[in-house]
Formats: C-alpha cells, sequence, structure tokens
C-alpha cells in the first residue's frame, strides 16, 4: 500500500489565547515562530527509509537511491545530515556527498517533514523544537522510530521541547512567516489524530505552536490518501500573504483532488492575510505529458525545498511543464539556483521533495 492508496471552508483569526508556548494553562516568557523556508539554514534534516513492508525490496532500493540524490543536490548549498540507524539496511555511506553527515538515530520511513522536528526561533534569538507529535498520519503506518524522531533531535541539539497538545504533521500546516497558516481541515480536525478538538482549538493550537495569529482553513479530503490531504502537495507560502498553487483552470467533477484544489482555492480567494490583506495567488498548471503511469502518482511541483542559494524541485518528464515550472520558481525566488531532479520513485510513494526535507534554521 502506498501513501497514496491508504468540510467548510473557514477563515479564524486567533485570539489571546494563542500566544504562548508550554502546556495549557501556563505561561512562558517567550513568543515562538517558525520562521519561513527560504530563510538562511544551519542544516537540512533528513531520514533514510527501511521498511520493505511499505515499499518492497525493489521499490525501496529505488526510494534510497532517490533519497541520495536529493541529499547530494541539496549539500552543493548546505550541510545535510542523515537521520539514520548506524547499521541501518541498505545504507551505503560512499554514495553521499563529503557534506553529508550522519547521526546514529534510527528511522522507519522517509518523511522527515512530518515525523522530523519543527524549528522555532524564540524572541531570545534561540531555537526550540514545537512538537507537532507523529503517529503514522493517524496510525495508517508504523511508526515505532519515527514518532521519537524529534525529541531525539531536540535532545541531541540541546533545544527545548515544546509540546504543542496536538498530533499531526508540519507538511500539513502552512506559515507565511508573518502570522498567517494555512491548512486543510481533513487532516487536523481529525479522530485520527486529535479527537475531540475543535478547529478553533486546533487553529489556536497551531498558532501557539508557529508564532501565528490567523488560520486559513479549506475543507481537503478525509481518508484518500495516508496523509488525509497535505496542503504542502498543494499550495505553499513563497512569503507573507503570498501563496503559490497548482491546479488546473477546469474543475473535473469525477476527480475528488481536483474538487478539493479548486475549493481551496476558492478559499484563498475569498481570505485575507493576517494584517488584512487581500493574498497574492500565483497559480502553476499541472504537467500531463509525464513518465509515470499510475493514477495515484503524486507529480506535485508545489512539493519542492527551498535551501541557501538554491530551490530543489522536481520534473515528471512533461518538458513543457517542467520548463514552466522552473521559471515560475526562479521567478519567485529570484537569486537562487533551480536544480530539478527526477524523484519518480518519491511521487509513486505519494510524496516528494519537501515531503522528505526538514530545515534547521540559523
Amino acid at each position: 500500500m502506498t501513501r497514496r492508496d491508504m468540510i467548510k471552508a473557514g477563515l479564524i483569526t486567533l485570539g489571546a489565547g494563542a500566544t504562548g508556548c508550554g502546556r495549557a494553562g501556563s505561561a512562558t516568557p517567550l513568543h515562538y515562530e517558525m520562521p519561513l523556508e527560504s530563510a538562511p539554514h544551519r542544516r537540512t534534516l533528513m531520514q533514510w527509509p527501511v521498511s520493505i513492508g511499505v515499499y518492497g525490496a525493489r521499490d525501496l532500493a529505488a526510494v534510497q537511491s532517490t533519497i541520495i540524490a536529493i541529499a547530494n543536490a541539496i549539500s552543493a548549498h548546505e550541510p545535510v545530515v542523515l537521520l539514520a540507524a548506524y547499521d541501518a539496511p541498505g545504507l551505503d555511506r560512499s554514495r553521499f556527498s563529503r557534506q553529508v553527515e550522519f547521526w546514529d538515530i534510527a528511522t522507519d520511513d522517509l518523511w522527515c517533514r512530518d515525523s522530523g522536528p519543527t524549528f522555532v526561533r524564540g524572541t531570545d534569538g534561540g531555537l526550540a523544537v514545537a512538537h507537532l507529535r507523529f503517529n503514522g498520519w493517524g496510525n495508517k503506518q508504523r511508526h515505532a522510530n519515527d514518532g521519537l524522531i524529534a525529541p531525539k533531535v531536540a535532545a541531541r541539539l540541546g533545544l527545548k521541547l515544546i509540546d504543542s497538545g496536538l498530533v499531526g504533521e508540519q507538511g500539513g500546516v502552512e506559515h507565511d512567516g508573518a502570522g498567517t497558516m494555512l491548512a486543510h481541515v481533513s487532516c487536523w480536525v481529525n479522530r485520527n489524530r486529535n479527537p475531540g478538538q475543535s478547529a478553533d482549538q486546533i487553529a489556536a493550537r497551531l498558532g501557539t505552536a508557529l508564532g501565528a495569529r490567523k488560520m486559513i482553513w479549506a475543507p481537503g479530503v478525509k481518508g484518500a490518501d495516508i496523509t488525509d490531504y497535505h496542503i504542502d502537495s498543494l499550495a505553499r507560502f513563497v512569503g507573507p500573504g503570498r501563496v503559490l498553487i497548482q491546479l488546473d483552470d477546469e474543475i473535473d467533477r469525477d476527480d475528488p483532488w481536483s474538487v478539493a484544489a479548486h475549493e481551496t482555492l476558492t478559499v484563498l480567494e475569498r481570505a485575507t492575510d493576517a494584517g488584512g490583506h487581500k493574498l497574492e495567488i500565483v497559480r502553476l498548471p499541472e504537467p500531463v505529458d509525464i513518465r509515470a503511469r499510475a493514477d495515484d502518482f503524486v507529480s506535485s511541483y508545489i512539493n519542492y525545498y527551498v535551501c541557501n542559494g538554491a530551490v530543489i524541485m522536481p520534473q515528471f518528464g512533461d518538458a513543457r511543464a517542467d520548463a514552466g515550472a522552473r521559471d515560475t520558481l526562479a521567478a519567485l525566488y529570484p537569486g537562487r539556483e533551480i536544480v530539478q531532479l527526477d524523484i519518480d520513485p518519491l511521487g509513486a510513494s505519494g510524496g516528494g521533495i519537501h515531503c522528505a526535507t526538514q530545515q534547521q534554521p540559523l
């Protein structure tokens, strides 16, 4: 089973109860905020996949090779740390760039965006980890090691681990670095993650964790993929109040992904950011003539990663669409090298480059 095999929209402005971090009812002297991904990094974290039960031996080897390619591409621009047990199956350190460091932290799968640490910066300038507790996307996949990664990384780095009071994944929420969040209801207001918590409560806790004042909720899709439709494969904040979204011009009413994507677009068109300003929306077309043939293949250009001096993004074999996506990201991230990679094994597994990476800010 792959990750993809496995509702009303609303806007919420967070109240005064969403300004501190720590346990419910307690006050802390610091306010924390998650920097925008394009802010300077100290390093990129990635995870080594080892689960034959998830991928099968042949597909696991292909996925592992793709992780090596992504790590080596990023390491040309900033340090990379690969989290992996010392004796992890298939781990050949000689295939990695010399700029890749290895930390002996056991993993199950590769999705560091979801199970890795969410780094936030305090008003004192120091880093902490806002703990969005990972439970295998609602206990859909075994995660005995991955569920411990964020606390282990925080301990290794000597950083405070702040319990958000939520179960979820960073891939399920976008933050523009200026107080505005974007998420699909389907992967947060869900009994498989946060039973008994309302959208308002979850938005407030996410706001506390990430340092945001406003949530833009779109419906999403429950149960159609393992993530319950993470936002980071559809729409991303490029900067404060600026959103990039990938979708076709016309809605395919027979395709729940198309319907949900256009619902998200409608929400964004009606929304304002935390400062009360209309959002700037940049649209990116879907690729059509791609190499992969599986119906559940994730061909998301949106699932790119911004590192120091570069944007690491996919290409899917549709020459026109690949070039158009490259040009769009070059315009949105001026001065950065645009690096396109064939990451089809990840697309076949339901994710992409952003899903496989996690930035540690400077």
